[in-house]
């Protein structure tokens, strides 16, 4: 006997009653990536939102490239830059409500310096510093995440809780386009779909996973096109295009807290630096192919538009690249301060109650540090 012979097996062929869940075709993306910048219905954006996207893209700018000198000094262990991206990582700091959560990957900090963190808490991880740096709850942004994909369910998780306590909140998640390929992202959506929960994706698509490109993790028509089979729409948007990516999330954030679901965006970008500072990307991609995605640089691009609308003008960049200044200087001035490390902070938020061997432990260290404060004392 075979396994499809056995009593109450599984058959290919479903039953005359069998219907699809879910109707397809409004789940599915745009052929091509929605742009706003450029177009006639660039008119209808708001000035204020204009102008503060273009602060923050300024901003944001520089504190990429102020970020990647620390680096460089021997400040941070490690900084994945987001130059390229500004307009992704602006739009989801700018979206959410106060009461909503933020969940971000390692290369998400300048969300959540827009969101409202402190640049040098930010920062704080990537500098081996004291576990994330900040409290998540107090600013609703979760931990930054390295592990690929991992916050996708914790953001899920939250989001479902959320709705089911009756909370008008929502989760967006942040994951760039090699996280796709990892298992996370595939539970995640799912789950979200299920459930229903008010839970946000949107997927930075900067064309490669470190040195993979995208045409070696899927043959999909887009990563938006991913959505449709988990039951939930789709949609596809210009990275770059600052205006764009704000009013996507912004459509899918509201659907999310009126009820109706998660979304999943892909937002179509390009990451200019190296994966990280201890990446050649010069190995796997050509500096032709960098060229051509600065000529569709998102800080011009939103130049240009406002500057159409008179809405911009030399003394308004002006002004937007001294507040970039001043966040630099101060970003220099802090980081350039050694952190008060207190050893015995390493068995804080290990356990509510600490075990028997993290009580021996801390015992141990104090002795430790007792000893050599007292052998210091002596020697001066």
């Amino acid at each position: 006997m075979t396994v499809l012979e056995q009593p109450g097996a599984y058959r290919p062929t479903p039953p005359p009653g069998w219907e699809p869940r879910v109707d397809a075709a409004p789940l599915l993306p745009d052929a091509e990536p929605y742009r706003l910048l450029g177009t006639a219905a660039a008119a209808d954006i708001s000035p204020d939102l204009l102008t503060r996207l273009h602060r923050e893209l300024v901003r944001g700018r520089r504190y990429n490239t102020q970020a990647t000198a620390l680096t460089r000094q021997g400040r941070l262990a490690v900084y994945p830059s987001s130059t390229g991206q500004e307009a992704c990582q602006v739009a989801a700091g700018l979206v959410l409500e106060d009461r909503d959560w933020l969940f971000p990957s390692y290369r998400d900090t300048l969300a959540a310096v827009v969101r409202g963190l402190d640049p040098v808490d930010a920062l704080t991880l990537l500098r081996g510093d004291w576990h994330s740096g900040y409290d998540p709850h107090i600013h609703r942004v979760a931990p930054l995440c390295t592990p690929l994909a991992t916050q996708l369910p914790h953001a899920v998780g939250l989001a479902h809780a959320a709705r089911l306590k009756g909370d008008d909140v929502v989760a967006l998640a942040l994951v760039g386009d090699g996280g796709t390929s990892e298992g996370d992202f595939h539970e995640a959506l799912n789950f979200a779909a299920v459930w229903h929960a008010p839970v946000v994706f949107l997927v930075q698509n900067n064309g490669f996973a470190i040195s993979v490109p995208l045409a070696k993790q899927t043959a999909a028509p887009s990563l938006a096109h991913k959505a449709v089979g988990y039951g939930m729409p789709g949609r596809l948007v210009d990275g770059n295009d600052a205006a764009a990516v704000h009013e996507v999330l912004a459509e899918a954030v509201r659907r999310a807290r009126g009820g109706g679901g998660p979304t999943l965006v892909e937002a179509v970008t390009y990451r200019i630096e190296a994966h990280t500072n201890a990446d050649d990307a010069t190995r796997y991609r050509p500096d032709s192919e960098v060229e051509a995605w600065r000529a569709h640089d998102p800080i011009a691009l939103l130049e240009e538009a406002m500057r159409d609308r008179h809405l911009l003008d030399d003394e308004g960049i002006r002004a937007a690249r001294e507040s970039a200044e001043r966040l630099a200087a101060d970003l220099r001035t802090r980081m350039h301060q050694d952190p008060v490390l207190d050893p015995m902070a390493l068995f804080e938020h290990v356990y509510a109650d600490r075990t028997s061997q993290l009580r021996e432990q801390a015992a141990q260290l104090r002795a430790e540090l007792d000893a050599e404060a007292a052998d210091a004392g002596e020697g001066e």
